[in-house]
């Protein structure tokens, strides 16, 4: 079966504005949008303010400006959530600092009793902005907006900022078209935040290796670097697989540099195994 390519899936982007940056501490949220694409097609929109039932303290509205007299009348998450739930049903969630907004988003549905998005795949667009756009001095949504030619003033309002996250979204995605990094699988796995996909596309490539090991062949990768986002083929003599902090690797001999390597496994894109004599 051919992999699904990224123009394919329909993607949800969203955002949320709240009254602190703390979930644990209890603030809440106060404002939830979303815009839903398929390739170049915008499929809807959702957008709500929420009553907080809490203040929203002084600093989230020096940010938001979204003030108590606006909330009058608001309807309260439970109210929201049905909507929202039924909204991105079946897409793939994406958002700026994607951990920040989930935070919230799980707290919200466990006090509504509707348990979690655990079963989603979340992608965290900064995470797509820091491996594309590597070597910035800073990666807030403005400043990357604004590298990357979108002129746009970020409002802090939560349909607002769905659209100019949706902007430097479809602007990365053209960097990857170039790259010829499209297929939905490596997407995920690249800036994917769902641990419960990471783990499943990781153990799929380490079985890989692991039988490239097992019979004494080398395996040829596309590789995206972490320092430059450059795209390149190596063919690698696997030698290792080993896990720090978190993170899996493959230490091999690289036929391309002549040297021991060590390879991200997330960054692998491909991998084949040849059936010729080692290059070692």
């Amino acid at each position: 079966m051919n992999p699904l390519n990224i123009n394919q899936i329909e993607f949800t982007i969203f955002d949320t504005e709240t009254t602190g940056l703390s979930p644990q501490a209890g603030d809440r949220v106060v404002e939830i949008a979303a815009v839903r694409i398929k390739g170049k097609e915008r499929l809807g929109f959702f957008q709500s303010l929420v009553n907080p039932d809490r203040e929203i303290c002084e600093a989230a509205f020096q940010v938001n400006h979204i003030g108590p007299e606006m909330l009058v009348g608001a309807p309260r998450m439970k109210e929201v959530v049905p909507g929202f739930l039924e909204f991105i049903k079946g897409s793939c969630l994406c958002s700026y600092n994607a951990a920040f907004d989930m935070d919230f988003l799980n707290q919200e549905l466990a006090l509504c009793g509707c348990g979690s998005l655990a079963l989603f795949t979340v992608i965290d667009i900064l995470k797509m902005a820091r491996r594309l756009l590597p070597g910035m001095e800073r990666y807030a949504l403005w400043f990357v907006a604004d590298k990357l030619g979108i002129k746009t003033q970020q409002q802090h309002r939560a349909l607002s900022d769905v659209e100019l996250t949706l902007a430097v979204f479809d602007s990365l995605r053209q960097a990857l078209r170039m790259k010829e990094i499209v297929d939905f699988d490596n997407f995920s796995h690249l800036f994917s935040i769902s641990q419960v996909t990471l783990d499943d596309l990781n153990n799929r490539k380490i079985a890989q290796i692991q039988e490239a090991m097992d019979l004494g062949m080398k395996i040829e990768i596309k590789y995206l670097s972490a320092s430059s986002a450059v795209v390149s083929e190596r063919q690698v003599v696997p030698k290792q697989l080993r896990q720090d902090k978190g993170r899996a690797y493959l230490v091999g001999h690289c036929c391309l540099r002549k040297d021991e390597r060590t390879f991200r496994i997330d960054s692998i894109l491909n991998i084949e195994l040849v059936k010729d004599r080692p290059c070692v």
